[in-house]
């Protein structure tokens, strides 16, 4: 039997191998799934059996929520289609092919035809590597399920031509029996019919156009195809993205049409600070009580759950365009980055009627807020190192006075629950020497009595799909006493110290803050990412650490 410590240093093996063969792969330009390279990644996959994957080493049983968890963020179709390849931005919405965009991840996706699916890649590596990762999971349950379709002769067996029938049928909006159809469904999935079932359920109540159903045949179609015909399946690289991958393309777009707007406004002289967050808890914390002030509400809590609401989207257009009536200004990404942002300029508001817990005592001298949307892995150094540049027009070089970079994540965490806060004391980057000790502004007493908190080391991983118990059971029993990891934070800080300590362009003394709240625990049975999102729970942690922020900012 395997000791723990031989079990996790064959996880970190598994974890390099796998992006080391991927980067091989960028670099070659193409590889067949199922063929040599393929299988490598895919032995690499099963060797892991990351947490998020749950049963994928098993060959009897297909995993669904894992299943779920990746098609919600790959392109609708995906499973239809026997060539992918992965694009920079190259003007394929002017050439007519209208973007698709997957329900819970940024990508600009593009069916070129019944065969063919193209990825927008604009967010660095990590988003290369989060792809393939994902790829390879569906090849792996595609094999499952293909091997649950044919007989021991090799042939297709009589349950896969019914299935068949009821994926036409519900193509044509016409009726079928669910109950045959659950039955013949279970089959191929290698479940009870209680857990197909219950499957069946979750993939109708998620957005995704297509249902189980659909998504388990033309996984098994394509796989059998493959194997029957010699229809390979083939993931390509194209050249352009190859040949920009890595070189802040679209970070220095992103950050220069910020800068320019800073300065065309006459703010860059003003107190500037930077946070990562979403786009409303900021939006709602400064501007809500105004615009909502007929609804009486208790708490900023309380504004947040109702204004979030799908019935009350009037609620947040009534915030959104007060607050763009008195000094919020909307940046729409437009360099490929899918980073939004938001400006703030708290010279246009009364700032004594803002919430008490952050409401100035003395008199400030108002300053501006960069809100950017949540970055993606390496993508947070690409942007947040052109941020923190200063802003050049000709032949001037115009510096901004940034005081503070705020960083709200969310993350998973090893020592608590969903929900529960984290404030790091280090970033630590998984499988390099890359260690970044932070000066946090904020501590474990900011939220004492209001939330478990917990403070220590955080992991910056290479990808959170491909954690698994192993490996984080050494990170939290070392002497890393690492409390949760994330993908952004060691890139963040990375960006941050090379401006204030190489370049010059910020202050040493900048505030740094950074506090995550948990969106799941790996190491817990049906608390990982795959097993939903957190809801209402992360409203609590969400605001608690907006008003923590503002309140360094303006208190």
């Amino acid at each position: 039997m395997i000791g723990s410590k031989e079990r996790t240093r064959e996880s970190r093996a598994a974890i390099e191998r796998l992006y080391i063969t991927m980067r091989h792969l960028l670099i070659r330009g193409s590889y067949k799934p199922m063929g040599v390279s393929g299988t490598s990644l895919i032995e690499a996959l099963l060797t892991l059996r990351p947490e998020i994957y749950g049963t994928v080493a098993d060959p009897g049983k297909v995993e669904l929520d894992g299943l779920l968890y990746v098609i919600e963020r790959l392109p609708n179709g995906i499973e239809e289609c026997r060539f992918i390849k992965l694009v920079a931005r190259e003007g394929f919405e002017e050439a007519g092919h209208p973007a698709m965009i997957p329900i819970k991840r940024r990508r600009n996706c593009f069916r070129i035809d019944e065969n063919r699916m193209y990825i927008e890649m604009t967010r660095g590596r990590s988003d290369i590597y989060d792809i393939l990762t994902h790829l390879t999971f569906l090849f792996i349950e595609g094999e499952k399920i293909k091997n649950h379709s044919l007989d021991q002769k090799g042939q297709v067996i009589d349950d896969w031509y019914r299935l068949e029938e009821i994926v036409k049928l519900e193509e044509q909006n016409e009726p079928f029996d669910e109950k045959k159809a659950a039955v013949y469904l279970s089959n191929f999935l290698g479940r009870t019919i209680k857990e197909t079932y219950a499957a069946i359920e979750k993939f109708k109540k998620g957005k995704n156009k297509n249902s189980l159903y659909h998504i388990v045949y033309w996984l098994g179609r394509t796989a059998i195809l493959e194997e029957k015909e010699g229809l390979d399946k083939e993931i390509t690289f194209s050249s352009k993205l190859r040949e920009i991958i890595g070189h802040h393309i679209y970070g220095e777009k992103w950050a220069r049409r910020i800068k320019s707007y800073i300065h065309g406004k006459g703010l860059a002289h003003r107190p500037i600070h930077i946070i990562s967050a979403n786009m409303h808890s900021f939006l709602n914390a400064i501007y809500g009580f105004h615009a909502l002030a007929e609804e009486s509400f208790s708490s900023l809590e309380e504004l947040a759950v109702a204004s979030s609401k799908d019935e009350n989207a009037d609620m947040r257009e009534r915030v959104k365009q007060y607050a763009q009536d008195n000094g919020m200004h909307e940046i729409q990404d437009q360099s490929g980055t899918n980073l939004s942002v938001q400006i703030f300029d708290l010279d246009r508001i009364d700032m004594q009627r803002l919430p008490s817990e952050f409401q100035p005592k003395n008199e400030v001298v108002p300053p501006v807020l960069i809100v950017m949307d949540y970055a993606f892995g390496e993508q947070a150094f690409e942007c947040m190192d052109e941020l923190l540049k200063p802003y050049e027009e000709g032949d001037n070089i115009y510096d901004m006075n940034i005081r503070s970079v705020s960083i709200m994540g969310k993350a998973g965490i090893l020592t608590g629950n969903k929900s529960d806060i984290m404030i790091p004391t280090a970033h630590v980057f998984e499988g390099t020497a890359d260690n970044y000790p932070i000066e946090n502004d904020f501590d474990i007493s900011e939220f004492k009595g209001k939330m478990a908190t917990y403070e220590g080391t955080m992991i910056t991983v290479l990808g959170t799909s491909l954690q698994n118990r192993d490996v984080l059971n050494h990170f939290l029993t070392s002497t890393w006493n690492a409390v949760g990891l994330e993908m952004e934070g060691a890139h963040y800080q990375k960006a941050i110290q090379s401006a204030a300590m190489i370049r010059k362009s910020i202050s040493e003394d900048i505030k740094v803050r950074y506090a995550y709240y948990a969106s799941d625990n790996p190491l817990m049975t049906g608390s990982t990412l795959a097993s939903g999102s957190l809801g209402l729970e992360g409203v609590k942690p969400t605001y608690l650490i907006t008003s923590a922020i503002m309140k360094r900012i303006l208190v």
